[in-house]
């Protein structure tokens, strides 16, 4: 097991291109864990007549059988296989959608940098229409992908290559903030050289720890000068 890394301070003179996460990284994961393990299992029993341990295990195990996959992050795939309205779904929930501390005032920072900025998700884009109405997220950013655009997640090398045919940037004076330790892996074996990751990306669960890459928790910790 790799040892956990401390957060260095971010060398933001060797930055000129900041990739950021969505969920979990600039908003807040309650939404999402609310919405995958909660409401949706609850949903599920009722459709198909059955327990909600059983919903729950159920819906558990396909998420492990799809995890890294671009079907896992797909609404169309999930409606398919719950046979229910996933967007209704994540319209219902709407009120918990939120940015996670200090993540404004850092994009703000981040505009007035001169660096390039851009948005890397595999939320598919209906889940990525629905936070951006709350948030005006891509208003902030200059570049928005999600892997549904690239047919693959960002865990997978294809990503990657295709982002760069469409954002050209240099890898070695790149920065990626992610909370899923897979991508980070990936963007390494990419080349991009500087790897930040969140410790509480749910703001109502516990800090992360064990992490194998630089952590932090609010973005005023590693504000841009």
């Amino acid at each position: 097991m790799r040892e956990p890394v401390v957060a260095p301070a971010i060398e933001w003179n060797r930055i000129d291109t900041v990739l950021l996460d969505m969920d979990g990284t600039l908003l807040d994961l309650h939404y999402d864990n609310v919405l995958w393990n909660e409401r949706l299992p609850q949903r599920y029993a009722t459709h198909h007549g059955i327990t909600m341990t059983a919903a729950s295990a159920r819906l558990e195990l396909h998420f492990r059988e799809t995890r890294h996959t671009i079907e896992h992050y797909c609404l169309d795939y999930w409606a398919r296989f719950t046979q229910l309205n996933i967007v209704a779904l994540h319209h219902e929930l709407t009120h918990l959608i939120r940015y996670r501390a200090h993540a404004e005032t850092f994009l703000a920072r981040l505009q007035t940098s001169g660096r390039q900025v851009a948005l890397v998700t595999n939320a598919h884009r209906g889940s990525l229409d629905i936070k951006n109405a709350q948030t005006q997220l891509t208003q902030r950013l200059d570049h928005s992908f999600s892997s549904h655009d690239f047919r693959a997640p960002k865990e997978a090398p294809e990503f990657w290559t295709r982002l760069g045919e469409v954002l050209p940037f240099d890898a070695s004076r790149t920065l990626l903030i992610d909370d899923n330790a897979a991508v980070l892996d990936a963007a390494q074996r990419h080349g991009i050289a500087h790897l930040v990751t969140v410790t509480q990306p749910d703001s109502t669960l516990p800090p992360r720890s064990g992490l194998a890459h630089a952590a932090f928790n609010g973005f005023d910790e590693i504000m841009p000068p």
